[in-house]
């Protein structure tokens, strides 16, 4: 993402500064990013069993509503604001969104809008950390968790590699486009550490936990690939070639990382599936985030490919190590965001870069260095953050769903609802409802 200057009030004319056709296309740009969170939860939906779909999509919804109030009180304000700190922090001046208006200006669009685009990706990075928890986590819990998360994990490193002074981008040097580090490593470390904090599910490496509809699976995949062009391509906060060059790389890093991932299957298995082609795509799409705005069409390519390849095997490592992480956070988010991350060192091109070269195209080595530090800064950093919020949480509060709300269902015991409602039992015999609103006795059908 462009480094953007602290937002200067202007007033009456000087919203001339204002391009039309930049602020045209952020506001595009924030509503397909926007899409991305109903898209995850479309897509996480569809992986967990029929049991807590709704407590699944109820995860990543809420995120937007919890996300958005911590965001405009004041999170923009510590992540965009003048550094404050030897470039950790921002400054507290635009609490509550004061002193933006409609006429004050970053960059060459409204600094409203571009506040407004920074909101949606910090609302997906918090909805992505669901995935490596579900079928097990109390919502209460997960209220607490993502404003708290927000404003002690995403906003400071959002400031260290966007943000005016981040230590990151101005005193590393590191390249981060569109959020390899603030978005996929992070989510992906945090999505570990809430795993390991909470535990496996119960059955887990014994009972299948296969996704329960395909069709949605694919779907949210479908949602988040449209969404990614505005998560790449936005980052420009331009109508210009660069956003043009992110936009085709994003569709050539998801098409190579979906063959990618099919190609591992066939070899492997003996038969390419529905669900390895969205997941090939989703991770071929976080590989190229950080690397949309940095590396040319060949780069993009290798990028894509290289994450479709080295997911699908990474997805596995969670039944070597024995940690449950639901729904591959980690193998995907996490190990696609290191593998864009790290290759911006070797791919990345003067000509999108403002002078950086990678070490195929002659810069040497330097710049691989940078963009290792600040994978190994940021994970340790997210990791060791959220797993101090994660356990305080679960020590006040209990961040774990019972053994009974887990076994029965989280949608029925947490929600009262049912995702799937059959009409008949048995031999057309009448279906009994379980939880419903103003019903005095809760009757439990069958988990699954």
């Amino acid at each position: 993402m462009q480094t953007v200057t602290t937002p200067i009030p202007l007033a009456g004319a000087h919203a001339a500064g204002i391009d039309s056709g930049d602020t045209a296309w952020l506001l595009a740009a924030s509503a397909l990013v926007l899409l991305m969170t109903p898209g995850l939860a479309l897509f996480y939906g569809g992986m967990v069993r029929t049991k807590s779909v709704l407590n699944m999509l109820l995860m990543s919804f809420v995120s937007i509503a919890l996300v958005t109030v911590v965001w405009l009180v004041a999170g923009y304000s510590l992540a965009f604001g003048d550094d404050a700190f030897a470039g950790l922090i921002g400054a507290a001046d635009h609490l509550g969104m004061a002193g933006i208006g409609p006429d004050t200006v970053t960059g060459s669009v409204p600094t409203l809008l571009f506040s407004t685009f920074q909101l949606t990706f910090a609302m997906v990075t918090a909805a992505l950390i669901s995935g490596a928890i579900a079928d097990r986590t109390r919502f209460t819990a997960w209220l607490v968790f993502v404003p708290v998360w927000t404003l002690l994990v995403y906003v400071p490193v959002a400031h260290w590699v966007w943000g005016p002074g981040g230590w990151i981008a101005h005193s590393l040097g590191a390249l981060d486009f569109a959020g390899g580090l603030v978005v996929e490593i992070a989510s992906g470390a945090s999505g570990l550490a809430v795993a390991l904090v909470i535990g496996p599910r119960i059955g887990f490496k014994k009972d299948a936990m296969r996704p329960h509809s395909l069709p949605l699976v694919v779907l949210g995949a479908g949602l988040l690939w449209f969404g990614w062009l505005g998560f790449n391509g936005g980052s420009s906060l331009a109508a210009d070639g660069l956003a043009a060059a992110s936009l085709l790389n994003t569709v050539v890093a998801g098409s190579t990382g979906l063959l990618g991932w099919l190609l591992v299957e066939q070899r492997r298995d003996g038969h390419p599936t529905t669900f390895g082609a969205a997941s090939g795509a989703v991770a071929g799409l976080v590989a190229i985030t950080p690397a949309c705005g940095t590396v040319a069409l060949p780069g993009a390519a290798v990028v894509g490919l290289a994450a479709g390849v080295v997911c699908s095997y990474a997805v596995a490592w969670k039944l070597r190590l024995n940690y449950d992480d639901s729904l591959d956070v980690v193998g995907v988010h996490f190990v696609g965001g290191v593998i864009g991350t790290l290759l911006i060192g070797l791919f990345a091109t003067a000509t999108m870069t403002d002078g950086k070269d990678g070490l195929f195209y002659g810069g040497g080595a330097a710049q691989l260095g940078r963009q290792a530090v600040a994978v190994v800064a940021v994970a340790a950093y997210t990791f060791g953050v959220t797993y101090g919020i994660g356990l305080v949480i679960h020590k006040l509060m209990g961040f774990r769903a019972t053994a009974e709300e887990e076994m029965t269902g989280l949608d029925q015991t947490l929600h009262a609802e049912s995702a799937y409602d059959h009409g008949v039992l048995g031999h057309g015999a009448p279906q009994t409802p379980t939880y419903a609103p103003g019903l005095k006795t809760k009757e439990r059908s069958p988990a699954e």
